[in-house]
C-alpha cells in the first residue's frame, strides 16, 4: 500500500499532492456530504429521525428482496440497542409507516412490514431524485459503467473494513481547566 506524502499544496491535505487522486476523493467527498444532507431533509419532511429513515430502508429493502424482517435484523443492520429498535419500531407503527405481524411458522416470532403508506411516501418523495441519479448514469460511456461500480464498490469496502480513530490527544499533555 502506498503511503501518501504530506502535500505541498494545503488544498489535497488528505490525499498528497496527486491532483488525479485528490480529485476523484474530492467528488466522492461532495457525493457523500450531498447524500447525508439529503437523507436528512428527506427524514425531516416525513417528521421522522434518520435512524427511523434508514430502518424503512431497510425494511423496504429486504421486502423487496423477498425476505422476512425481524427486530432483530432492525437492530442488527442499524447498529443500535434492543431498547432504542423498541422505541424506533413503536415510532413507526404509530406514523402508520410499518405493522408487526406475527411471524407464520414461529408463535413467538414477530415480522415487520412497511405499510403501502410508507412506500408511497418513500417514492413521493425519492422518485424524481432516482430518475435524475438514472440519466446521470446513463450519459456514463457504457464502457466505462463497469469501471465506474468497481471503483464505488471498492470505495464502499474500504469504507466499511475502517474500525475508526483514535481519540484525539491534546498538544500539550493534559489539559485542566482553572
Amino acid at each position: 500500500m502506498r503511503v501518501m506524502p504530506e502535500p505541498a499544496n494545503p488544498a489535497h491535505y488528505w490525499y498528497g499532492d496527486d491532483p488525479a487522486v485528490a480529485d476523484v476523493l474530492e467528488a466522492v467527498r461532495a457525493f457523500r456530504r450531498a447524500d447525508a444532507a439529503m437523507r436528512r431533509r428527506t427524514a425531516a419532511r416525513m417528521s421522522m429521525n434518520e435512524t427511523d429513515m434508514r430502518a424503512l430502508q431497510v425494511l423496504i429493502g429486504r421486502e423487496a428482496e423477498g425476505l422476512v424482517t425481524s427486530p432483530h435484523h432492525v437492530t442488527r443492520e442499524l447498529g443500535i440497542s434492543t431498547a432504542s429498535t423498541t422505541k424506533l419500531l413503536d415510532r413507526l407503527t404509530d406514523s402508520g409507516h410499518l405493522v408487526r405481524e406475527s411471524h407464520p411458522t414461529d408463535r413467538r416470532a414477530v415480522v415487520l412490514r412497511p405499510t403501502p403508506h410508507a412506500h408511497d411516501e418513500v417514492r413521493e418523495r425519492l422518485a424524481r431524485m432516482h430518475r435524475r441519479m438514472a440519466e446521470v448514469v446513463l450519459a456514463v460511456p457504457e464502457a466505462s459503467r463497469a469501471d465506474l461500480v468497481t471503483f464505488l464498490r471498492s470505495m464502499a469496502a474500504v469504507v466499511d473494513d475502517e474500525e475508526g480513530t483514535d481519540p484525539l490527544r491534546p498538544a500539550n499533555g493534559p489539559q485542566t481547566t482553572r
